[in-house]
Parts: C-alpha cells; structure tokens; sequence
C-alpha cells in the first residue's frame, strides 16, 4: 500500500524536525514537484515516456506536445523505413543550412521548450514520432503517482534534499540524504536498465553476442 500524500508531509517533518509553520504544506509540495522533474531529467523510467505521432507540414519548427519536458528521439517513417535524425545544437543548424534549404531532414535541434527545429527544411508533410519524456504526474493531497507507489524512498530523500538546502543546515544531514538520494536515483535507474532489457529479450529483440573465452585448465 502507498504512503498518503498527509503521511509523507509528516514524514518529512520528522525527518527535519521542522513543523508546519516554517515547512508548510505549500513549500512541501514545491519540493516534492521539484524533486520528480528532477528525477525524471536523471532517470528515463517507464512511466514518464511516451511516444506519438505527427506531421511536420514544411516549417522550420515543429511544436512539440504541451507534456513534453525531454525530446528522446525523433524518426521519419515512411512505407518501409523509420529513419532517426540526429539531435544538434542550434549554432549547428544555423551553420549547416543558413539560406533555409529544403529536403528530407537530417537532424533536429531544441529551439526552446515548445518547439523543435528541422533541417533542411522538410520539402513536404512527414509523418514522424516523436520519443520523448512526458512531465511526470504530481504527488499531491488527490494523486498518487508513479513514484509516491513505488519509490517513496527516492521520493523522500530527494524532497529531504531540499529541505536542508533551504533550511541551510547542518550540513552532515544534507549531504547524508544527497548520498542516499543519489543511492537511490542509481539503484532505480538500474533497475529500469534491467527491465528493458528483460522486455526487449521476450519480445524477440536480436541483441550482440559477447565474446566468452574458453576456459583453460
């Protein structure tokens, strides 16, 4: 069973020993909201991807979903290949393609946190998808989420984090939970990494031999 969103504040509270006049229920929430897009720009889990699809119409730009918070990849498909352009930086774009020039595109790049930037120039509508990571859903007094069922512990430690950091001390307490926080963010990344590798193999994913040398007497 999944800790509710009232027994998490009093956790935390015990934790600091701080009541709820200096760690409220408003500044608590702003560090648990913290704390889970900090998680999900560290850690590519499974709740927080999310793929669609679009057309690219022939502009530079393309809007990504309002969700978007990470662009993972992008591919074209098109009736027998999904091809992924390259991911760059905008100086890149600027200097591979300066007069705008049209064609199938190559490479994309984040132009800011609502659009992504082709080149060329798409020279006709392309149908894409687009991977990327979706703004995780917030633990709060009506949601449960992801992480509050199965990571309170990262959750917790993260939102501990920021508690001593705003709180400004004793500094040996905020580093024992950074520790613990980032013990955590690698043992669920991790785990993830093992998930998928589990999926991909029942699913019949051709994956590369290792090279075993035999063993010698």
């Amino acid at each position: 069973m999944s800790i509710t969103h009232a027994s998490f504040l009093t956790q935390v509270r015990a934790y600091t020993e701080v009541d709820s006049n200096v760690l409220t229920d408003t500044l608590l929430d702003q560090f648990i909201r913290n704390t889970e897009l900090d998680i999900a720009g560290k850690v590519d889990y499974d709740d927080i991807r999310k793929y669609v699809t679009a057309v690219t119409g022939t502009q530079r730009y393309l809007n990504v979903p309002d969700d978007c918070i990470i662009v993972r990849s992008i591919q074209v498909i098109s009736s027998s290949t999904r091809d992924f352009l390259e991911k760059r930086d905008t100086s890149f774009m600027a200097e591979y393609n300066p007069t705008d020039a049209t064609g199938l595109p190559k490479y994309f790049a984040n132009w800011d946190d609502k659009n992504i930037l082709f080149a060329p120039v798409p020279d006709q509508a392309y149908e894409i998808q687009l991977n990327y990571i979706k703004d995780p859903s917030h633990f709060n007094s009506t949601t449960d989420t992801f992480l509050s069922k199965h990571q309170e512990n990262l959750l917790l430690y993260g939102v501990l984090v920021e508690c001593f950091s705003y709180l400004k001390g004793p500094m040996d307490m905020y580093k024992l939970y950074q520790d613990k926080y980032n013990e955590e963010t690698q043992a669920f990344m991790l785990a993830q990494t093992g998930r998928r590798r589990r999926s991909e193999y029942d699913n019949g994913v051709m994956r590369v031999p290792v090279q075993s040398p035999s063993p010698t007497n």
